[in-house]
């Protein structure tokens, strides 16, 4: 695309991503310098497009962001009530009582909440403070300075033909360039993939790992609904397959937010953690309460999982990485939003100091060191083990040895020091030829779903126009290896239904259906040969998650 000519733009600080890290820090800039010249880019139609509604929200980040965010009416409306751990099995459940837990434990003070609502609602807040939010701007590629700092992003750009060429109506975009550049484009972001890879920020991590997380938000009857309950499981149905557990939020207006987790260093391809999903609300206690109801939308999301130790640098030669780029979610407590407003705060109290002293382009260390050693490196660090724990020791490792080491460190030490994850997700994937294959019980099409099905749920749509945003390195891996070898796993760990398989033998393909992608970038991460580079498709496509 070198031979495209674009203008451009100067702003001090460019920001990818409008999820709560990169509005908090073009808030944050706002309000220590109102002059600042400031700008979101964000990927989805909307701000809040792309983030399927459902979380238990730690307020802490927007405590410190905005201390009077009740007044401003910021939409956290359904505070805590009651808060349950269970142990699963197939046909009943195990209590787990939760008094013996450490005190980051306790959901107390937080709430259930919408974040696509949440951020609609902080750029809001951003744009009253002069930030400009350009919806529907994918950023497709990195600008780079003369001594190879990273000097702004391309956005913008639509109309490319099918095989990627420039078309008659094809629009180039614009580059926009900054003093500083900050990437929050949640996890596995290409860009952030580019910059981790080419100033190697991770270098002196380990591996970091991730989760698929499924969601499906439903209606349910008034009577079986309990506002503000708090439920998560470990066990069935994942069981000895995968490690990960279940979570079900009771919100607003008789709505509940129903979900399951599969980490992706599971070992056998035969996997299906979608279908893992749906035989979850087939538990007793999980289809009574979802009986008589209705879902209402459907979506999935990888999430970062490696905690303190997998954290790359965060800052590189013109810029930092926020929030999940780096990594941020506490797993033991399944959040993460807090810390990535907190990365944005830091980093822009960074910028800011930095463009008052007259610098521009360079790396922000200060900003780097603040995440490592401030509150959200001592958030991470009093968990660091629990993933670890759970990978290698299962369930019981998790809630034994986790536990325990959680309270040691609460108590500001730990007998087993800093534990190692080892393999990334992807070689953690085992040969088909050493695993039993699993058999599934086909959806009902009441409680559970087809994946087609689901996905409709999503809203998600792409222009099929377009070139395919997902893209194979080597296009005969998928037939000649991933299938043989581990029996084409892209066909059972995308939550969508985009790998397929078809036809027999010598006439076996791998077909690619890019429209129903939602964007989790789970293929990025699992594929066992590392074949699929997952990249931004154009602005404004992929999910369109409701506002609930």
């Amino acid at each position: 695309m070198a031979e495209i000519e674009r203008e451009s733009m100067e702003y001090d600080v460019v920001i990818v991503g409008a999820g709560p890290a990169g509005l908090s820090a073009a808030i944050r800039l706002k309000q220590l310098d109102a002059d600042l010249n400031v700008v979101v880019l964000e990927k989805g139609s909307e701000v809040g497009a792309h983030i399927l509604s459902g979380a238990v929200l730690d307020p802490v980040g927007l405590n410190t962001l905005i201390p009077d965010w009740k007044e401003k009416g910021a939409p956290l409306n359904v505070p805590v009530k009651s808060d349950k751990f269970y142990l699963l099995g197939e046909a009943g459940q195990l209590p787990i009582p939760t008094f013996p837990m450490p005190p980051l434990m306790n959901n107390h003070g937080n709430y259930i909440v919408s974040m696509g609502n949440v951020c609609r609602w902080m750029a809001e807040q951003a744009e009253e403070l002069g930030v400009e939010i350009f919806p529907g701007m994918s950023c497709s590629e990195l600008v780079y300075g003369d001594n190879g700092e990273v000097k702004g992003v391309v956005a913008g750009v639509f109309g490319l033909e099918a095989d990627g060429t420039i078309g008659p109506d094809t629009e180039p975009g614009m580059e926009l360039h900054g003093k500083y550049v900050f990437l929050s484009e949640g996890v596995r972001g290409s860009l952030s993939k580019e910059v981790i890879a080419k100033y190697e920020l991770d270098k002196d991590a380990e591996p970091q790992k991730y989760g698929i997380g499924m969601k499906e938000i439903w209606e349910i009857d008034p009577d079986k609904h309990n506002e503000g309950a708090v439920f998560h499981s470990l066990g069935w149905p994942l069981g000895g397959n995968a490690a990960g557990g279940s979570f079900i939020y009771h919100a607003e207006n008789n709505q509940i937010f129903i979900g399951l987790v599969t980490a992706l260093n599971y070992k056998n391809p035969h996997v299906f953690p979608y279908m893992e999903f749906q035989r979850f609300k087939h538990h007793p206690m999980v289809q009574k309460l979802l009986e008589g109801g209705k879902r209402v939308a459907y979506g999935a999301r990888a999430i970062a999982q490696g905690g303190y130790q997998s954290m790359p640098k965060a800052s590189f030669p013109g810029g930092a990485l926020l929030g999940c780029s780096v990594g941020l979610v506490n797993v033991p407590r399944i959040k993460g939003n807090h810390n990535a407003m907190l990365s944005g705060i830091a980093a822009a109290e960074a910028a800011h100091k930095a463009i008052g002293e007259g610098r521009a382009s360079d790396e922000l260390t200060e900003y780097n060191n603040e995440l490592k050693s401030g509150p959200v490196g001592k958030d991470l660090y009093k968990v660091r083990n629990v993933k670890p724990f759970q990978s290698n020791n299962g369930v019981l490792g998790a809630l034994g040895l986790g536990g325990f080491d959680m309270w040691t460190n609460t108590l500001g030490f730990s007998l087993f020091g800093t534990k190692k994850h080892g393999k990334s997700d992807a070689a953690a994937t085992e040969k088909a030829s050493k695993h039993k294959q699993i058999d599934y019980p086909k959806p009902d099409g009441k409680i559970s779903f087809d994946r087609l099905t689901n996905v409709s749920f999503s809203f998600t749509n792409h222009e099929e126009s377009q070139p395919a945003h997902l893209k194979l390195k080597d296009p005969s891996i998928p037939v000649a290896v991933n299938l043989p070898d581990y029996a084409g796993p892209s066909a059972r760990y995308c939550p969508a239904g985009v790998y397929e398989f078809v036809g027999e033998g010598a006439d076996t393909k791998f077909q690619i259906n890019f429209q129903n992608c939602v964007h989790c970038k789970t293929c990025d991460i699992k594929d066992p040969s590392q074949n699929i580079n997952w990249t931004v498709p154009q602005g404004g496509d992929g999910p369109n998650y409701p506002n609930m």
